[in-house]
C-alpha cells in the first residue's frame, strides 16, 4: 500500500460518528427519560422504507415546535444518536433521527440481479438483490432531503423553523442538503469531513476508482458486499460516487440559513483548513466558527461531548426559536 493509499483510507475513519462501526441491529427495547416522548415513525425514501426514531418534549410549550433533523456517519446508526436527541428534545425540540437506506434497521434498496424480468400471469417478476451497508454519499443526502419532507408533514412540526445537525461525514451531508432545500434555517456541522475527492487524489487512486467504476457500468461488477471491509472499517464505500462529492463547493449556495461550524483544534484525519475552515469562510450570511482546543477528532465524542452539545443547543435557541 502507498503512502496515499493509506491517507486514503485513514481519512475515511473520520466519517465514523462513533469510534467503531455499529452492527445492523434488531430495534432495541428503549426507555426515554420520563419528561421526553418517543416513538419510532417509518420515512419513505424512493420508495424505500427508512426507520426512524422521534423525540420532543413530554409537555411542549406549543403545538407545533422547531423541528430538528440528525444524520449519522458512516457505519452509525439512529440509535446512537439518541443521547444528543435528548439533549434537544429537554431543550423544547421535535427531534427526527434515522437509519439511511440499508442500514441499522431501515429496508434496503433492491436492484435487478441481472435477468431481465418476465411476464407472468399478469405480474412482472424480477429476480432483485438487495444493496446493503455500503456508503453512497448521493443516497444517504437523499435520505435526509427526504427525512426533511417527512418532518414537515408531522403535526408536531414548525416547517418554519427546520434545523438539520450532522457529524463526521454527514458534518458534509447537511451542508449538501441545506444547499438543496431553503427551508433548512439553521445547521449545525460539528468535526464535518467535506470533500470526498480524496478517491481520485493520487494516479494509483484514481486509477482505481475509475476502473470499478468502468466495471460496474460494464455489468462486470457489482456492489460491495455487504459490511465488506474498506481499511478497519465496515461498510465499504461506492467509489465513482465518492469522486464528486464535495459539499464544501456547495457553501455558498446556502441563503437564509445559520450555520454553526464546530471543529477540533488538533483534528487528525483530514486538514481543517480543506474542510471546517474553508467552508466557514465560503459561507455568507448568520455564521459561527468553535475550535474546542485540545481534542482530536473523537474528542467531540468524549471529552468535549457535552460542550458541543451545548454549543448546538444555544445555535439552535438562537436561531430557531424566533
Amino acid at each position: 500500500m502507498t503512502r496515499f493509499s493509506a491517507i486514503g483510507i485513514i481519512w475515511v475513519a473520520l466519517l465514523l460518528i462513533a469510534p467503531r462501526a455499529v452492527k445492523a441491529q434488531q430495534p432495541a427495547r428503549f426507555t426515554p427519560p420520563d419528561e421526553v416522548s418517543y416513538r419510532t415513525e417509518d420515512i419513505m425514501s424512493e420508495g424505500v422504507r427508512m426507520s426512524a426514531e422521534v423525540f420532543a418534549p413530554r409537555e411542549p410549550k406549543s403545538d407545533k415546535l422547531p423541528t430538528i433533523v440528525m444524520s449519522h456517519g458512516w457505519g452509525g446508526v439512529a440509535a446512537s444518536l439518541r443521547a444528543d436527541a435528548i439533549v434537544f428534545a429537554r431543550a423544547g425540540y421535535l427531534v427526527v433521527v434515522f437509519d439511511y437506506r440499508g442500514w441499522g434497521n431501515s429496508d434496503s434498496r433492491l436492484i435487478l440481479s441481472g435477468k431481465k424480468p418476465e411476464m407472468k400471469d399478469g405480474k412482472r417478476i424480477a429476480e432483485v438483490k438487495e444493496v446493503r451497508e455500503v456508503v453512497d454519499p448521493i443516497d444517504q443526502s437523499t435520505d435526509i432531503m427526504n427525512a426533511v419532507h417527512w418532518a414537515a408533514g408531522d403535526k408536531q412540526c414548525d416547517p418554519q423553523r427546520i434545523g438539520l445537525w450532522g457529524s463526521s461525514y454527514s458534518g458534509g451531508h447537511v451542508l449538501y442538503v441545506a444547499a438543496r432545500d431553503p427551508r433548512v434555517k439553521a445547521l449545525v456541522c460539528q468535526v464535518g469531513g467535506m470533500d470526498s475527492r480524496f478517491v481520485i487524489a493520487t494516479p494509483q487512486m484514481r486509477q482505481n476508482t475509475y476502473s470499478q467504476a468502468t466495471a460496474r457500468a460494464r455489468g462486470k461488477i457489482g456492489y460491495p458486499k455487504p459490511r465488506e471491509k474498506f481499511g478497519t472499517l465496515t461498510g465499504a464505500p461506492v467509489p465513482e460516487k465518492l469522486m464528486g462529492y464535495a459539499p464544501v463547493e456547495d457553501v455558498g449556495r446556502i441563503k437564509n440559513c445559520a450555520m454553526l461550524f464546530i471543529i477540533a483544534e488538533k483534528e487528525e484525519y483530514f486538514d481543517n483548513k480543506d474542510h471546517g475552515l474553508l467552508a466557514y469562510a465560503r459561507a455568507t450570511g448568520v455564521k459561527k466558527l468553535v475550535m474546542i482546543p485540545g481534542i482530536t477528532h473523537y474528542g467531540i465524542y468524549n471529552e468535549a461531548h457535552a460542550r458541543a452539545q451545548k454549543e448546538a443547543v444555544d445555535w439552535y435557541d438562537l436561531n430557531l426559536k424566533k
